[in-house]
């Protein structure tokens, strides 16, 4: 048995990926290809790893009693609608959403609304100007604060590469947010940064590697050279799913270590489970119980504490029409 010690995240997954990968996958198998073997778009930097991080997060909804609605009008106009009620401490938040596509042009029209009383309003336009660019304009406004803010997005993807560029409008001054990655024969390189005008100077600046096929993903980030991570996912078999995620910090030297896997009980079925090092287990049971009616019951509890309480139940409820 191999003995590593958790302060060094990323020779530890990349242990354990090894160890899962030579499990499961047969020599020549490159299922992340077409048939030409060309290489897919990359994911964008805030998708990276994203797969581990479902598997960790959905199906949940500790502490919390939500409803979600969706529907869509015979104009093409889609509601979104969600409620959600902390068991804690009782607060009631709520959002609306309007969306309308005007496809033959490539726009896309969002209006939002939440309780906070902040109104939103974004103007999308992809694929237009050029193929696989889309241009956002998004602005918010909050009538009780007088608070107002705009963001000017641009992103841009082809084979090879997933590009990104956007800015915060400020008084002090504008923030400019860019990432880029890069993807070739399954490999993958990111960068992302922040440079706030007001202060001139970087207010991030993150790294990312990964590998990526169509059952198995490794992802390694480093962000602002003090946080280091990396995630592990793997679909196992049709059914199954399992993900496992490292971080180290270097400013309070502590760990974070968390399990994490999905069962597809049968098509309208699934139960998931995941634990962390701190001894917290949470459990989620998901049942499609008719077409667009979909109910997720779930559990938090501390292992530490077993007869302490404090353990959380959530409640889910998701329409669809």
């Amino acid at each position: 048995m191999i003995n590593i010690p958790l302060s060094h995240p990323v020779i530890y997954t990349c242990h354990l990926a090894s160890i899962m990968r030579s499990t499961t996958v047969k020599i020549g198998r490159r299922l992340s290809f077409g048939a030409t073997g060309t290489m897919a778009v990359p994911p964008s930097y805030a998708d990276l790893g994203k797969s581990a991080r479902d598997i960790f997060n959905k199906g949940y909804g500790f502490g919390l009693v939500k409803l979600d609605v969706k529907t869509k009008s015979a104009t093409g106009v889609e509601f979104a609608t969600s409620g959600s009620s902390n068991t804690d401490s009782g607060k009631v938040n709520g959002s609306l959403e309007t969306k309308y596509k005007w496809g033959e042009y490539g726009l896309t029209f969002t209006e939002k609304w939440n309780t906070d009383n902040t109104l939103g309003t974004e103007i999308a336009i992809e694929d237009q100007i050029a193929k696989g660019l889309k241009l956002t304009f998004d602005t918010t406004f909050s009538p009780n604060t007088g608070k107002k803010s705009g963001k000017v997005k641009a992103a841009y993807k082809r084979e090879y590469v997933n590009l990104g560029c956007d800015v915060d409008f400020d008084f002090a001054g504008p923030a400019i947010h860019g990432s880029a990655v890069v993807g070739y024969e399954g490999w993958l390189a990111g960068y992302q940064m922040t440079f706030d005008s007001a202060k001139s100077k970087l207010t991030k600046n993150n790294f990312a590697v990964g590998y990526k096929t169509g059952d198995f993903q490794l992802h390694t980030n480093v962000n602002d050279g003090s946080e280091f991570a990396g995630s592990i996912y793997q679909k196992v078999s049709d059914k199954m799913e399992t993900a496992v995620n490292l971080a180290w910090t270097s400013g309070n030297n502590s760990t974070r270590f968390g399990i994490a896997a999905k069962y597809q009980l049968d098509s309208h079925a699934s139960i998931s489970a995941k634990v962390n090092n701190s001894s917290l287990v949470g459990v989620g049971y998901t049942q499609t119980l008719r077409p667009g009616v979909k109910l997720t019951l779930s559990a938090l509890v501390d292992g530490k504490n077993i007869n302490a309480g404090g353990h959380k139940l959530g409640l889910g409820l998701e329409l669809e029409a």
